[in-house]
């Protein structure tokens, strides 16, 4: 079976769109890009082995995409919204923004589907070093959009997690965010 996302040349496409690197310790703004120095990338399959998974995806055509279409069906997706993160588009911005430099966990999965722009989402490896993914939101069912600040491991979804990810103790990474 052919994988779309890897190229005639053998090169995989997602790399033209994502890029992942392990965080400097700076306190500067954290709306930089906080290489190491040197710079320390992070792979593909590093982020698959933590539960980051990626596609590409034709954005042009987000409303028509078969490609969206499946993956929405497969992962159960059933909720979809679009914001756009700007001070003129995005009520109480500066608030919002805040709110994303928080370390926090969700009970639900995090998907983002750049559209336009890109941005930063950032995750912990395994040994809880700072990665940083350079990268729409889907949801199953309705968004819980609730953020608990870490540590939370009393909750379902964050023991799920770690079980299948940091401990690698699961047969199937897929997390039930519903528990």
């Amino acid at each position: 079976m052919l994988n779309p996302d890897i190229g005639i040349d053998g090169h995989d496409t997602r790399e033209e769109v994502i890029q992942a690197w392990y965080m400097d310790d700076s306190d500067e703004d954290q709306r930089l890009p906080h290489h190491k120095d040197p710079k320390e990338f992070v792979s593909l399959d590093q982020l698959a082995e933590l539960g980051v998974l990626s596609w590409r995806l034709d954005a042009d055509n987000y409303e028509t995409d078969e490609e969206l279409k499946k993956i929405r069906e497969e992962r159960g997706y059933s909720y979809m919204d679009i914001i756009e993160v700007c001070p003129e588009k995005l009520p109480n911005y500066e608030q919002k923004i805040k709110n994303f430099f928080e370390e926090h966990l969700h009970t639900d999965e995090e998907i983002r589907y750049c559209v336009a722009g890109s941005g930063y989402f950032d995750v912990r490896d395994q040994n809880d070093c700072w990665i940083r993914v350079w990268a729409m939101r889907l949801f199953v069912g309705d968004p819980i959009w609730t953020p608990f600040n870490r540590p939370h491991d009393h909750l379902p979804a964050r023991k799920e997690y770690l079980k299948a990810f940091v401990h690698n103790e699961a047969s199937d990474h897929a997390v039930d965010a519903a528990a």
